[in-house]
Formats: C-alpha cells, structure tokens, sequence
C-alpha cells in the first residue's frame, strides 16, 4: 500500500525556541537528528520515495536523501509547494509529515494510510488527544465523524475550546489534488505565511470528503520545541529502544538509567548493567556484559562473552571473545584478540600531536595478560600471549609471548612466558 505513497517532510523552519545555533531539525537524539527519526519512521512504514524541505543553508546536511529547498520561510503551505518541481508529477498519494516529531512510529504511518484509504478521502489528517490542548487548533467534526473544519485556538469559541482532539500538522493527501490545493492557498496572516491546514478546509468546501484519523499515543505525534520537550521524548525513546532490546533477548538490568542509541547491535543474551550508554555503530555479541557505568561508542565491535566493566570507555575498536576489560579503562582505537585481560586502568594514547595525522591503533594479540596502569603509546602492536608488567608505558611493539614493562623505560623480554609457562596449544 506504502508504495503508491512519496513523503514530503518538512525541516526547513530555524525553530528559534530551541535557543541554538544548529537548527532545530538536526538536533542530535538518541542516535539521530529529530529529521532522521521522522524520515526512518516513514521508510520503515514502506514509503519508498521520502523528499525532506529544508532551508538552503541546510541544504548540504542530507548528502544521502532527496532534497527539496525551501528559499524563504512562508509556512508549512509553502513548504509543501517547494517539494512540487522535486517530486514531479508524481501519482498517488502524498504524506507530508513534519521534520520534528521524532516519536512518531511506522504503525502509526501505516494505520494513517490505511484509514485514507479506506475512507477513499481526498485528505486524511491525524489527530491526537494530548492531556494538555494548549495552543493546538482543534477538529471539529460532521455529523458522519469526517473532519468539519480545523480552528485555530485563538479563533475558538468556547465549545470549540473544550474539545480535545486537536491536529497534528500530519496529513495525506490525494496527489491530483494537493498541487492545485496549494495555488489556492492565500496568505491570512500578519506573517504572509501559507499554511497547509488550509488546504483542508478547502477540500471540505470543495465538497470532497476529509477524514480524520486519531494517533493512539499523543506523544508520539507531538512536536519538539524546546529542549525540555527534546528531553521529554528522548526518555520516551530510550524507554522504547531499550523494550525492543529486552524482548528480543537482552537483560537490561536498570532500563532507566540506561541510554543506547537507534543503531546499536545487541544480541541474545547481553547483559547491560545500570548507568550505561551504548552510542551509535555498535555491535555486541551474545554473552557479553556492559557497565556498571560504562560508555560504548562508534565504531566499537565486542566479541562473545567477553566483558565492558565498570568505568570503561571503548571507542571505534575490536573487542575480541571471551576478552575482559573489567574496569577504569579507555581503549580507543585498539584491536584486541580473544581471551584477553585487560588490567584496571589500561589507556590506548591513540592521539598524536602532529597536526593532520589521523589517530594511531593500537594492536593487542590473543591470550595477552597486561598489568594494572599502562599506556600504550599508539602505534604500538603487543604479540599473543605476551604479558605486560604494572605501572609500564609502551612505547615499542612486543614479541608474542615476551615479557615487557618495567618503569621509567620500556624492557622487553623476549619469549619470557614461553620459557616460563610454555606455548599455548592453538
């Protein structure tokens, strides 16, 4: 059904109550900027052929997507129009969404299509009931349930002010009539704005039928203003992600003060402990244990079974099986073989200070014990089975199975825990 449908989501307005430099569409959330989780929500409906309007400057922010730009901000009606010479004569249905509600759900994309087509609409709104009306305009009915009109707040009467389904500013629209909807339009306002509210009464004057569809949970469909409202819908969305996780396997010991990001790979039987944050293209295997008060972030793989202790930050490395970093450490830009310890207060020094330079790995082979407190000064490459004595900075790579270490300076013995304990059959 999705398929005959194409988006046009709207994120070209600065919204100036953020109080921010970054515009407020590509605040970062959970993961994603609030355009992103709007545009993924659509695709994931089945939309196929998403058109994001944005203002110029932001024009080079969607390297990935079709674009639409909206020159001057005249309203949503406006907004809509520019996706027109982007879109084409495109057939169909066209779902216009706003850039800045981050919770609406897939479902609730395809349960808005569907009553559209079921009530053969020539436009579907969706409403919702918010325990707070506040300034939303208000539907209003016909007798058969189909949408009357939409009244702005301040345009209200009384009755019409006690009414609690109010609109979202999602609609869907027949395609053939939209674009001759938007000539139509006719700026009411002190602002010369065109709104794509109006496009509705239209339609209702024009006697087609409008229908009306009612958003299940309010704050999905809510609009993000402020960064108290930001922060009210990444707890949503967090509460989310995490319940997803949990039924598909995964032990979340304290979901709410856990925070990982839309992207993240968990599989069955992870075990995440309190106050930990798992951020963005993370993949963890079955078996592993994260936190307490750990910090995972991109670009981090972590094998079967191995550990991410309390206090431990890992960032854009390999954690190998059955390895264990189990606590007040960083590793960044480290690969780590499997059944490896990682003593407390391990530090990969991954950052070089000549200018340009990208930062340097470091490389730590299977079956390696390293001791409490090193730094290994990236780039560096530690051998299998090799130990690494307290307290040692290491600075030269290290022959498997060698000991090295020993502060002030780096020495190195080679074959030492071969001699001592033999070679590990492998």
């Amino acid at each position: 059904m999705a398929n005959d449908v194409t988006a046009v989501v709207m994120a070209a307005g600065l919204g100036t109550r953020m109080k921010s430099a970054t515009p407020k569409h590509l605040h970062p959330l959970l993961g994603r900027r609030l355009v992103d989780w709007v545009v993924t929500a659509a695709r994931d409906a089945g939309v196929e052929r998403v058109v994001v309007v944005t203002s110029p400057d932001a024009a080079d922010r969607f390297p990935a997507g079709e674009v639409a730009v909206q020159a001057l901000p005249l309203g949503t009606g406006d907004a809509v129009r520019a996706a027109r010479a982007a879109l084409g004569d495109v057939g169909g249905d066209v779902l216009v969404l706003n850039g800045d509600v981050p919770g609406l759900s897939p479902q609730t994309v395809r349960d808005l299509l569907e009553t559209h087509r079921r009530e053969q609409a020539a436009g579907t709104v969706l409403s919702f009931e918010p325990e707070d009306v506040r300034e939303y305009g208000r539907i209003v009915r016909d007798a058969d349930g189909r949408l009357a009109r939409i009244v702005e707040a301040k345009d209200c009467s009384p009755q019409e002010l006690a009414l609690g389904e109010v609109n979202s500013g999602i609609y869907v629209f027949r395609g053939e009539l939209l674009w001759p909807l938007l000539d139509r339009l006719e700026p009411k306002n002190a602002q010369g704005e065109l709104y794509v509210t109006d496009t509705l009464g239209l339609l209702v004057q024009d006697g087609e039928a409008v229908a009306v569809h009612v958003a299940p949970v309010a704050w999905e469909v809510e609009g993000i203003n402020t960064r108290v409202e930001l922060a009210f819908v990444a707890g949503k969305l967090r509460d989310r992600i995490n319940e997803a996780h949990m039924l598909a396997g995964v032990t979340i010991v304290d979901p709410k003060s856990t925070w990982i990001e839309a992207g993240v790979e968990l599989a069955q039987d992870v075990t995440v402990h309190p106050y930990t944050v798992i951020r963005g293209d993370v993949r963890i295997d079955s078996g592993v244990e994260v936190g307490p008060f750990a910090y995972v972030r991109p670009g981090t793989t972590v094998g079967e079974r191995a550990k991410v202790g309390t206090f431990v930050e890992i960032k854009n490395s390999q954690i190998g099986a059955r390895t264990k970093v189990p606590h007040l450490s960083y590793i960044g830009d480290a690969e780590i073989g499997e059944d490896t310890n990682i003593g407390a207060g391990a530090v990969t020094a991954n950052f070089k200070h000549e200018t340009g330079l990208p930062k340097a790995r470091t490389k730590i082979g299977s079956n390696v014990r390293t001791g409490i407190n090193n730094v290994f000064d990236a780039p560096v490459e530690i051998g299998d089975d090799a130990w690494i004595a307290p307290g040692a900075v290491i600075t030269d790579d290290v022959p498997p199975g060698s000991l090295a270490g020993f502060a002030p300076r780096q020495e190195t013995k080679e074959g030492w825990v071969y001699e001592k304990h033999g070679k590990p059959d492998r």
